[in-house]
């Protein structure tokens, strides 16, 4: 399994979940996608983001004003 790195600090919604949709399709199914965003949009964008593709949030937390999201690719 690897993780890979999104950066989306500083963008407002829906850009944050549209990158993460473009690096999910890229990545192998398994692997993890580490999300980082300062958008407090992405509170519920990102669990409705894994809901409506079958990805699971593995995690999800907040340090400093900075939303990470753990999401693994499924299918």
């Amino acid at each position: 399994m690897t993780d890979h790195p999104l950066n989306t600090k500083g963008l407002q919604c829906p850009l944050p979940v549209l990158r993460a949709r473009k690096m999910m399709k890229a990545i192998a199914v398994g692997d993890t996608l580490t999300v980082e965003a300062t958008d407090p949009g992405a509170l519920k964008d990102f669990p409705a983001f894994c809901e409506a593709t079958g990805h699971r949030l593995r995690s999800s937390g907040e340090e400093g004003g900075v939303y990470r999201f753990v999401i693994e690719r499924m299918a």
